[in-house]
């Protein structure tokens, strides 16, 4: 029987918006950030502890049993919809969800005979007290080999990580950041700092085998793909919302510039989009919250469209600003990055499409 998704939101997700959403507005809002940017850690202090610990956002994905609040992909969904509107520089897409998922694999198939590490580390990721963070690329997509060698290019957040999961030809390992090499890059959206990590071969505690790793980090990545989508939808409702304030208030030849067709029509057509966005990163929250047989399809389609659409947002915000939006006192530029960043985070668009036809069985042109 086909699973019908449920796009719409419930009210323990509205009233989880809402106390996201009033934490980043008091504490990471634009401002904050952009007087951060510049550094190597643009995290805003205290905001991660505030949402990881006193919401309890790090710990959505994981069952009570193990120490999370036993919630899903839906609500994780929201949060991230939220931190994509603000542009908010916090590791909960590696941490809450890529490494969480990944370790949530392992607990579900049994990890390392007789070891406890692996639920004790997930308990401690879920409360916020530790942040860990899967060392693959960040474009490295759901069907991506994990990389060989002891040095990995690329890797977000892995300069506030407190453990790193290391995937290594004889399986997956946890490497207490202290025992590795991060040396940070110069990333395009400086609110999502990459960096290349070297592990000392032999390091860390292994988890699981090579098998078990190579289907745990597949679903990690895969999670953080579905989940992506809804950050790529909040940025491009508020890049949305922030155009159609601006173009109101600003006035040229005695009316309001958003009263001039040629703009209606552009936003008009970004309105629809959004609309589109919406629509298919929810289902994929959907999709991966329900476990669905469908979900790596669902999951490739949300990415192959929302990347396109966040990109789209971004540019005409900063277009429809006109010499506002090309300063670097005006946020869009950090929406901007952001949306280019994700468009090759977890796998390109191309990449998602040729997924989509290998899922359905639909040959690539040749």
């Amino acid at each position: 029987m086909t699973h019908t998704p449920d796009l719409l939101y419930s009210d323990t997700e509205d009233d989880l918006r809402a106390a996201v959403r009033a934490l980043l507005a008091d504490r990471a809002g634009h401002r904050a950030v952009l007087d951060r940017v510049e550094t190597d850690r643009p995290y805003v202090p205290g905001v991660w502890t505030s949402l990881a610990t006193d919401i309890g956002a790090a710990g959505l994905l994981v069952p009570e049993k193990l120490g999370g609040q036993g919630a899903s992909h839906r609500e994780a969904a929201v949060v991230l919809e939220e931190l994509g509107r603000a542009v908010t520089p916090v590791p909960y897409l590696t941490s809450a969800v890529v490494a969480t998922e990944t370790l949530l694999a392992l607990v579900e198939g049994g990890a390392e005979t007789g070891t406890q590490v692996v639920p004790e580390l997930l308990a401690r990721v879920a409360s916020g007290r530790t942040v860990a963070v899967l060392a693959v690329p960040l474009s490295a997509g759901p069907g991506a080999e994990p990389p060989s060698g002891p040095s990995v290019t690329g890797v977000a957040d892995a300069v506030i990580a407190d453990v790193l999961l290391v995937p290594r030809a004889d399986g997956l390992y946890a490497v207490p950041a202290a025992e590795a090499e991060v040396e940070p890059q110069t990333p395009l959206d400086l609110t999502r700092p990459l960096a290349r990590v070297t592990t000392p071969e032999g390091s860390g505690t292994r988890l699981a085998g090579a098998d078990a790793a190579r289907a745990a980090v597949r679903r990690g990545l895969l999670a953080g793909a579905g989940l992506l989508a809804s950050e790529q939808l909040g940025l491009a409702e508020w890049c949305l919302e922030e155009t159609v304030r601006h173009t109101r208030e600003r006035h040229q030849f005695n009316r309001p510039v958003g009263s001039f067709q040629a703009l209606k029509h552009r936003m008009a057509q970004l309105w629809l989009d959004v609309v589109g966005a919406r629509a298919v990163a929810r289902a994929a929250a959907d999709a991966l919250a329900t476990g669905s047989p469908d979900a790596p399809l669902t999951v490739a389609v949300a990415q192959a469209y929302c990347s396109k659409v966040a990109v789209r947002a971004a540019e005409e915000c900063v277009q429809l600003h006109g010499g506002l939006g090309m300063t670097w006192e005006h946020p869009a530029h950090l929406a901007l990055k952001r949306a280019k960043s994700d468009q090759i985070a977890l796998g390109s668009a191309g990449g998602h499409q040729d997924a989509v036809a290998a899922l359905v069985g639909l040959p690539a042109p040749a």
